[in-house]
């Protein structure tokens, strides 16, 4: 293998990246970030790598959650705290219902880039460039909206920053104090059949905390329960901020992308020749790789073996997006294959992607009893091949959003003018999130009593 440097990928074949007008700009903004500090740090990524190893090996469980894509314009201190807390939510009803400590990534602080099945939309006979996300171009539909601006990626540095300074201040700040467990719950989940059931859970998590007080556990002398720890992740897609926010770890001499804890390649960017693949193998943060039921099973043993060529756990995290008619006729084999090899990965389900919809009035959309059932089956396939099934990647809000159809509120088609406001993909609201999150603690649980 050709020796890799943080700009190695330019020489590969790359897909899903912009053409930027101005090569000079570009070449500005870019070493303008190289010169910026850093968004995460590289003990930080190893701390994930290490929490990541524990699900590998069946001692933990991952959930991982956010935006589809962050944008400027919806960049709110209380969207942010709302996101916040719905993953603590979620963490909490896996942890105390599945008895298994929750490893929480958030897609967040960096995911302003999405790739797009094509490179150009038509609307009302106008054909213009795709929108890829903010740190790249605009939403607006007009001709100076769709150009890539690479400024864009200092205003996304901006907003990733003050989002990591908000997060670290809730996860140790107080927010996270498990003494809070009730005022978490957002009002609209309150309201809705699945609050009952949280308060219950909260109830219960009290007096487990009322007990270890009175055993001289506190938030005082215990931070387990006073703090957390969110981590940050982002689908590693424009390659040009990737490298400029890249540094080479004084301690170890190990490179680290250090604009995210955790990168993914996507689906469309999965090429084993490809400039993300060149790119994600030379960095030391945990990688995680989407795989679909296109993927080939050379390929599959191609990129794990370039991607973690070391087998380290922890390293590779595998995000399996099929689709709930797919997932049976494809995952199995996928199983095999890797078990097969002894590779160590994270088995984790994105059951959002596969299960993309146009509904009769326009909207795109996802039903939730689809992804219920990619989840189910997921946790079963796993449970027949004797491995386990180690995480959940959602697309998710903490605002009370209708852009997914079906849940406990029960929204349809016609709700979804009411609260679409997603610059791509459909989002899950804080209750159907939480819907999702009870499914999987039962889930856990029954794994975890059949290998007892």
């Amino acid at each position: 293998m050709t020796t890799w440097s943080p700009d190695s990928w330019r020489s590969k074949p790359a897909k899903q990246l912009p053409t930027y007008p101005d090569a000079a700009q570009l070449k500005a903004v870019e070493q303008h970030l190289a010169n910026q500090p850093p968004l995460v740090f590289a003990g930080e990524a190893r701390a994930l790598k290490q929490d990541l190893a524990r699900v590998a090996r069946g001692e933990a469980f991952l959930l991982q959650g956010g935006d589809c894509a962050e944008s400027f314009a919806e960049f709110r201190t209380g969207h942010i705290r709302d996101t916040f807390k719905v993953m603590l939510q979620m963490a909490v009803a896996l942890t105390f219902a599945g008895q298994c400590p929750v490893v929480k990534i958030g897609r967040i602080a960096g995911q302003f880039a999405k790739p797009r099945s094509a490179d150009m939309e038509t609307i009302d006979g106008v054909t213009l460039p795709s929108y890829r996300g903010d740190i790249i171009n605009d939403i607006n539909f007009t001709e100076a909206s769709r150009v890539p601006d690479p400024q864009r990626m200092v205003e996304a540095y901006n907003q990733a920053t003050s989002t990591l300074n908000l997060l670290r201040a809730f996860a140790q700040g107080g927010l996270a104090d498990l003494h809070q467990v009730h005022k978490w719950n957002l009002d609209f989940v309150a309201k809705s059949p699945l609050g009952e059931r949280y308060q219950v859970l909260a109830d219960r998590i009290d007096e487990t905390l009322a007990f270890m007080n009175a055993c001289g556990l506190t938030s005082q002398n215990t931070p387990q329960l006073h703090e957390t720890t969110l981590y940050t992740s982002h689908e590693a897609l424009l390659l040009p901020y990737e490298q400029a926010l890249t540094r080479c770890d004084t301690l170890t001499g190990d490179w680290y992308d250090c604009a995210s804890h955790m990168l993914w390649i996507g689906d469309r960017t999965r090429q084993p020749d490809g400039a993300h693949v060149e790119f994600c193998r030379g960095v030391h943060n945990p990688i995680g790789l989407k795989v679909g039921p296109t993927t080939q099973m050379d390929d599959l043993r191609t990129l794990v073996d370039t991607l973690n060529p070391n087998n380290e756990a922890g390293r590779l995290n595998l995000i399996v997006r099929m689709g709930a008619d797919k997932v049976a006729d494809h995952l199995p084999q996928i199983i095999r294959t890797v078990e097969q090899e002894g590779y160590k990965v994270v088995w984790s389900c994105d059951p959002m992607h596969g299960n993309t919809i146009k509904a009769d009035n326009g909207y795109k959309t996802r039903s939730v009893n689809s992804i219920l059932r990619e989840v189910t089956q997921f946790f079963e396939i796993h449970g027949s091949e004797g491995t386990y099934a180690g995480g959940v990647h959602f697309e998710m809000t903490g605002r009370d959003v209708t852009e997914c159809v079906g849940g406990a509120f029960e929204i349809t088609e016609h709700d979804l003018a009411e609260r679409y406001h997603t610059h791509c993909d459909p989002r899950l609201n804080a209750d159907q999130a939480l819907e999702l999150a009870f499914l999987i603690a039962e889930h856990i649980k029954q794994a975890r009593a059949a290998t007892a």
